[in-house]
Parts: structure tokens; C-alpha cells; sequence
């Protein structure tokens, strides 16, 4: 049981080589960036700390690199340092002020949207240099049929960009099973249930909160770049606002935000629903995926709140658990 793992991860590794195509391919790539995004909102989102402002912070990574390189040649390499950076600094403006007065629960929600729509708006004010609502791309260095380009972070075959992101969901998934394993797990959990219980026994209730609200922060606008890099185009309706937020949030709920593979389940499961959606309806309808995604969100919070991986651990142990029917009695 334990080499289970390893073999699909294998088997995993071998997935650009079976010769599906460059559509497939992108959207396992697509998938495997959106699943370190979803694992990264869930650090905090499994601990009762709901925040729809990671779109606020995945837009500070991706626009951060794009400006830097295009406006000032600055490497991608330097620019994710400077965007990361930024996002905890946001993080901390933001949380701290929350933490320190218990602004919590829909009030703390209420103040992330609001965070997400900021970034969103000054992105698309910022017109001259974002490109505003049209979005915009990053310059290439691919000229000459280069088909890569370290200092810029570019690569043309999409095989590379598969390892990559492949290389940053597995850490995702390690960081995730180091926070589960670690004391601050247990005092998240206490101080989800009551913070001043949590704080008599010793547990610094703000400094414990932040901790996690920075990391989460600082991956998620890591994301961000790995997102505008592969893409090459940004766009703010795409990486920041409440669109982008609203579906973080219910990947990982659909994906189940207290299992480790949740939100990664998450992930397949909004991508092959938005391009089911793209293909069957098409653009026509304004805003039908946002309206599809709220919608959902409300049934699983009703009828399924572990999620869909969440939901079938649950039958497992169960069944697991459940003691083995009696031996029917041999007729004399």
C-alpha cells in the first residue's frame, strides 16, 4: 500500500509521453497550477479563516513579474521574489488589524472581498502600464526559434511546463502535510473553536492566525506567476477580483478543504466543468460560470460539506470500520 503512491505518481510523470496531444497536455498543466493555488487557500480555509481576497494576491504575483519584465527587463526570477514579498506585506496590512480585533467570520470575509476588488480596480486604473481590462502579455524572449529561455522564465514546449508545475504541486501537497502534522495545526483548531480558550492555554491567538495567512498569501502569489508565465497574458478579470476568488473558494469546498488531495480534486473537477461550459454554451451567456459556481457552491455547502474527496473518505472508513457480517448457520 505504501508504493501506491509512487506508482501513479509515476505513472503521473509519464502522462506528456503517452501522446495525447498538446490540448490534453495543457489542460494538465492547467489543472496542476490551479491545485497549488486551491492547496494554498486551503491552509487557511481548513481552519475556519474564509477569505475570498487570494484572488487580490494571486493578481499581485502575476502582474508584479509582467510589469517588472516589460516596463523595466527585470527577470522573472528577481520578479517573483519582489511579488511574493509584496502579497505578504499585503497579507500582513490586512491580517494583522483583523487578527488583533477579532474580526472574524463573515466580517473577515467581508473584508478580503473587499480586498480582491481593490486589487482587481486599480489594475484595470493603472491602464498605461496593466494594460487595464484588455490585460496584457508579457514580452517574449523566444525570438529566432529559441524554444526556451531561462532568465525569462519561458519555455516553448508545454512537456517542460508540465514538470514544472508538477515540481511546484508536490510541494504544495508537502507543505500542506507539514502545517497538518505541525503544533500550529492544533492551535488553529483550538482557536477555530474558541479563541479565548485557546489563548488561556498559552496559544498566541494573532501572531498563529498571521502565520498562516502569510503563508497561504505567499504561495498563492506564487501561483500567480506561474499562471502569467505559462499563460504569458494576464488579465484582471482572470487573476484578481471577486470572479477569481469566488472560484477558489469553491474548488476547494468541491474538492474537499480538509483532505490533503481535496482541493487538488478540486481543480479537475472546476476545469473540466468550465470547459464543459465553454464547449455547450460557449461565451454567450454573460457571466454564466460565475452564476454556475455560486450555485454549486450553495449545494455542496449544504448537502456535501466534506467535499467530494471529503464525502467518499468518509464512506471508506466506514466501510473499513464496519464489522464483518456474521457466518450464516449450517442447516442441520
Amino acid at each position: 500500500m505504501r508504493t501506491t503512491p509512487w506508482i501513479l505518481l509515476a505513472l503521473l510523470a509519464l502522462f506528456p509521453w503517452i501522446g495525447l496531444g498538446n490540448y490534453p497536455l495543457h489542460l494538465a498543466i492547467m489543472i496542476l497550477v490551479w491545485s497549488f493555488v486551491y492547496t494554498s487557500w486551503s491552509l487557511m480555509g481548513r481552519f475556519g479563516l474564509v477569505s475570498f481576497g487570494h484572488g487580490a494576491f494571486l493578481g499581485i504575483g502575476a502582474y508584479t513579474v509582467t510589469m517588472l519584465w516589460n516596463h523595466f527587463g527585470i527577470t522573472p526570477w528577481i520578479g517573483m521574489v519582489i511579488g511574493v514579498a509584496l502579497a505578504v506585506v499585503v497579507a500582513v496590512l490586512i491580517g494583522y488589524p483583523c487578527f488583533r480585533f477579532r474580526i472574524t467570520g463573515h466580517y473577515f470575509a467581508l473584508v478580503t472581498l473587499a480586498l480582491a476588488e481593490i486589487a482587481r480596480l486599480i489594475i484595470v486604473a493603472l491602464r498605461d502600464q496593466s494594460g487595464g481590462s484588455l490585460g496584457v502579455t508579457p514580452n517574449t524572449a523566444l525570438a529566432g526559434g529559441q524554444s526556451y529561455s531561462l532568465y525569462a522564465l519561458q519555455f516553448a514546449r508545454k512537456e517542460v511546463w508540465f514538470y514544472v508545475m508538477l515540481g511546484c504541486w508536490l510541494a504544495a501537497l508537502w507543505v500542506w502535510r507539514g502545517v497538518d502534522r505541525s503544533m500550529a495545526r492544533y492551535a488553529m483548531e483550538a482557536i477555530s473553536q474558541e479563541e479565548d480558550a485557546a489563548a488561556s492555554v498559552g496559544v498566541n491567538v494573532t501572531r498563529t492566525k498571521l502565520m498562516i495567512t502569510v503563508l497561504s498569501a505567499a504561495m498563492t502569489a506564487f501561483g500567480g506567476v506561474l499562471y502569467g508565465q505559462y499563460q504569458l497574458y494576464v488579465n484582471p478579470d482572470t487573476v484578481s477580483g471577486i470572479g477569481i476568488s469566488l472560484q477558489i473558494v469553491f474548488a476547494v469546498i468541491a474538492g474537499g478543504m480538509f483532505v490533503q488531495l481535496g482541493p487538488t480534486v478540486g481543480a479537475l473537477f472546476t476545469l473540466l466543468l468550465a470547459e464543459g461550459l465553454r464547449v455547450g454554451i460557449g461565451h454567450d451567456v454573460h457571466g454564466l460560470d460565475t452564476f454556475v459556481y455560486g450555485a454549486l457552491l450553495v449545494l455542496f455547502i449544504i448537502y456535501m460539506p466534506a467535499g467530494i474527496l471529503g464525502k467518499l473518505s468518509e464512506r471508506w472508513r466506514r466501510r473499513a470500520s464496519a464489522p464483518p457480517p456474521a457466518p450464516a448457520q449450517l442447516r442441520g
